[in-house]
């Protein structure tokens, strides 16, 4: 390529100079990512080993989960490493590795929740035929098809972005490699970029947000059909935490990219993007654990059960 030739490395630019200041953020990050590794890799243990998880609902949330570790794990251990490093570089190479992977697992992310919502309108809709209706032969396809989809887009912009010639300026407002800060330091017509970057993204959240919605209408049909009052109540509850999720994470993707690129705000686009890429990751173990009733029921049984073992070693030493 080019550009590598003009530029070897990028310096990050997002940091804030105050030491103490970033003492702080270092460790509150720090927590946030242990925190998300432990909500998210602990809910894979946990479907992959209680029976009454498995399900393709819950097959899904594994998935979510397992890429939402991945998701974190491209973007905070570099951002760790910076945060106590006087020169905050990232390789030419290290810097594409980086968004390709992050937006790999960031679309993929939505294709799952699109899933999800479909798995929820078939489980709720026509329940005596969920087992049929959602066979391995159906979610297996979905979930590798979601990956499929994100290997594809993240393929796109990224050989696009590093396709520019960077001779300007190599210092990146942000603390990773996203599309938008990369594109406002090229010395190239990004014109052509930004078309992808909004109709691309545009229209993967038109459908995804469509197939949600579609599916919540029908879901909300097959509610009102419900007579009992705990009936509703179980829907209400294991629906409640997919909309909350999807929400969440389709609200900051909107914000964003999907908008005219004379409106991006660096500073303010930064903080979402931590957000989006960090915090939400932390987010979604404990908005899909704390309100389902299944999984808080698998987490009490695993509690008891490792209790009950550290009692028997306990005593079988005395």
């Amino acid at each position: 390529m080019k550009n590598v030739t003009e530029v070897t490395i990028f310096v990050l630019k997002g940091f804030t100079d105050n030491l103490e200041l970033q003492i702080i953020l270092f460790f509150l990050s720090l927590a946030i990512y242990l925190f998300t590794l432990m909500g998210n890799l602990g809910l894979v243990v946990l479907v992959a080993g209680d029976s009454r998880l498995h399900s393709p609902m819950y097959y899904f949330l594994s998935v979510l989960s397992s890429v939402d570790a991945c998701y974190s794990s491209v973007i905070t251990p570099n951002m760790l490493v910076d945060f106590m490093s006087k020169n905050k570089v990232i390789s030419f190479l290290g810097c594409a590795a980086q968004m390709f992977l992050a937006i790999t697992f960031g679309t993929t992310e939505c294709f799952l929740l699109a899933a999800m919502a479909y798995d929820r309108y078939v489980a709720i809709y026509n329940p005596l035929l969920y087992s049929v209706s959602m066979s391995p032969r159906v979610y297996v396809p979905l979930i590798i098809a979601s990956y499929v989809g994100g290997i594809l887009h993240a393929t796109l912009h990224t050989a696009a972005t590093f396709s520019l010639s960077f001779c300007a300026s190599n210092e990146i407002r942000h603390v990773f490699c996203d599309v938008p800060p990369l594109l406002a330091i090229s010395c190239s017509d990004t014109h052509t970029n930004q078309l992808l970057l909004f109709y691309f993204v545009g229209s993967i959240e038109m459908v995804t947000i469509l197939i949600v919605l579609i599916s919540y209408g029908f879901i909300l049909v097959a509610i009102l059909r419900i007579h009992s009052v705990e009936g509703r109540r179980k829907v209400f509850s294991t629906c409640g935490s997919h909309l909350t999720g999807v929400s969440i994470s389709h609200g900051t993707v909107l914000f964003m990219y999907v908008r005219p690129s004379s409106s991006y705000a660096l500073d303010h686009d930064m903080i979402v993007s931590i957000f989006y890429s960090i915090v939400i990751s932390m987010l979604n173990p404990i908005i899909y654990s704390l309100r389902n009733k299944d999984v808080k029921e698998a987490m009490q049984k695993m509690f008891r059960k490792k209790w009950f073992l550290n009692k028997v070693y306990v005593h079988s030493k005395n």
